[in-house]
């Protein structure tokens, strides 16, 4: 409606124009200048009414936009929105948390085995060493010599199972 009365009135400014070039080819004075002005009193009237239709059209989507915006509704939508969001963000937080715990605890397992491994590698290097100063008087002494490089170089290298079978050794000696 505001477009085609914007378009009527450019329309008619121009027709205006046109009656007013045709004024001035007749000679006539002063009624060229009077539909000049008038036309261009029309041509800024249609701009202008357009301006102002244009503006108040955002306006009226602005405060339609703001007024759903503020609706409860999407007020609601909203706080679901965030509550689901906050819930998502703690199930990740949870996944996260667990999984650092189980690479920390796995971890700590691990330092307790070597340690235990390392306490129990020397519980049986003194008791081999033990076994081996008992018998040295009963064993030659190349045997003897033998039996404690075996001993050091099993030591050396955290043999258990080597270690293991030299007390057992060591033991039907006896």
């Amino acid at each position: 409606m505001i477009i085609k009365l914007m378009i009527l009135l450019t329309l008619a400014a121009f027709a205006m124009m046109m009656i007013a070039d045709l004024l001035l080819k007749l000679s006539l004075p002063s009624l060229p200048e009077l539909f000049t002005q008038l036309a261009i009193v029309t041509l800024l009237s249609a701009f202008l009414l357009l301006v102002v239709a244009g503006l108040l059209m955002i306006i009226k989507h602005n405060l339609l936009t703001w007024k759903s915006y503020f609706s409860a509704s999407q007020r609601l939508q909203r706080r679901v929105w965030f509550i689901q969001a906050k819930q998502d963000r703690l199930i990740r937080l949870l996944h996260f948390r667990t999984v650092q715990i189980s690479y920390f605890t796995k971890l700590k397992r691990k330092q307790l085995l070597n340690t235990n491994d390392q306490q129990q590698l020397q519980l049986l290097s003194k008791t081999i060493a033990r076994d081996l100063l008992r018998l040295k008087q009963q064993l030659p002494k190349a045997t003897y010599v033998q039996l404690q490089q075996d001993h050091r170089q099993w030591l050396a290298l955290k043999d258990v199972d080597s270690l293991l079978i030299l007390q057992r050794k060591l033991e039907g000696i006896d």
